[in-house]
């Protein structure tokens, strides 16, 4: 796949291989699993011979505009510069244009599973390490702003979107970083524990505060090092040979500067910071979850973008996004594009 264009650059299209050793809002946050998970090496196997197609969030880094401003692309596990005439068109302010349709599949509905990342045992209380992602993604469900989706997908049945079991994995982890192979046994592990695969299930996998992750060796989610922090968060779809298809996205700690919304956080800096970038996934994951359904190709500035990334601040001290009412809360975060506003909007009633 040639990938030529800045937005389509934070897509990876690779097989893995990875090494772990085994081992105040609505309602808190569930204190006890439905499933405990810990990756056996079946699950090693087979994420040795997945493949995966990955788009990313930009981080607000350094890192990530010189890398946009390079040409730097993802593909079969290596950087490289893109073509020529993919040159250094991106520029600091993005300005939305209309999606189109690349005649792939989307989420009519789906339900979301949680999946909360515990290396040697940290992070005991899902509240204290993510603050309650779950409640959000339930009131997102029952919001308006969720049917900003009906125009991609061809539905505006409510309570399409809903919240299912959840999993804690605990395992042994030797430094900082988890590897695209570790996520993905981790994300086999649970898949297959839960018998929940293709486009009517999404996973979310949850990473605690001081844990890295890459794509490659200069495009991570690395606040402990800033020459290489390139993103805040991605999703993708992974297929397996055992199992099949499975749509997840990976939420590394966010409440820290590059991938923080700015004040007034209602919330708080980590509630509100986790949600926004978890909608900003979530929003992607259902109008393009295999990457070939709904993304930009009217404007060259932004050919690729997805509905997320039409409408993310960068390049400010912090995600400046508006506070407003989703379901029976109020959270800061970010809005979504709309074709038929032709816009950034929290409801379909803003077009």
């Amino acid at each position: 796949m040639q990938i030529v264009n800045a937005f389509r650059r934070g897509i990876s299209t690779f097989t893995v291989t990875g090494l772990l050793a085994l081992g105040s809002l609505s309602a808190q946050a569930q204190s006890t699993a439905n499933y405990k998970v810990t990756p056996s090496n079946a699950d090693y196997i087979a994420a040795d011979t997945a493949d995966s197609k990955t788009h990313v969030m930009f981080a607000n880094t350094d890192a990530a505009v010189a890398a946009r401003k390079a040409g730097i692309k993802i593909q079969n596990n290596e950087a490289s510069s893109a073509p020529k005439n993919a040159a250094s068109t991106i520029p600091l302010v993005l300005y939305p244009a209309d999606l189109t349709f690349q005649g792939g599949p989307v989420l009519t509905t789906t339900e979301h599973h949680a999946v909360y990342l515990h290396p040697n045992g940290v992070c005991p209380s899902v509240s204290s390490c993510w603050g309650n992602p779950e409640g959000f993604l339930r009131d997102l469900g029952r919001s308006q702003f969720i049917h900003v989706v009906d125009q991609y997908v061809g539905s505006s049945d409510d309570n399409r979107y809903t919240v299912g079991f959840n999993a804690d994995v605990s395992f042994s982890l030797t430094g900082n970083m988890l590897t695209r192979g570790d996520l993905f046994a981790i994300l086999h592990a649970v898949a297959s524990a839960t018998n929940a695969t293709s486009y009517t299930h999404m996973y979310h996998l949850f990473l605690p505060q001081g844990i890295d992750t890459c794509l490659s060796s200069t495009q991570c989610y690395s606040p402990d090092n800033p020459s290489t922090f390139y993103f805040c968060a991605y999703h993708g779809a992974v297929t397996f040979s055992d199992i099949g298809h499975v749509i997840y996205s990976v939420e590394p700690y966010q409440a820290l500067p590059g991938c923080h919304v700015a004040a007034p956080r209602p919330n708080s800096e980590l509630i509100d910071s986790t949600n926004s970038v978890l909608s900003h996934e979530v929003f992607e994951a259902i109008t393009d979850p295999d990457l070939n359904a709904w993304w930009n190709r009217s404007s060259l500035d932004l050919e690729g973008a997805e509905i997320g990334d039409e409408c993310q601040p960068l390049y400010n001290a912090g995600f400046l996004v508006p506070t407003f009412r989703i379901g029976r809360n109020t959270y800061e975060v970010q809005l979504e594009y709309s074709n038929s506003g032709h816009r950034c909007v929290a409801r379909p009633s803003d077009e």
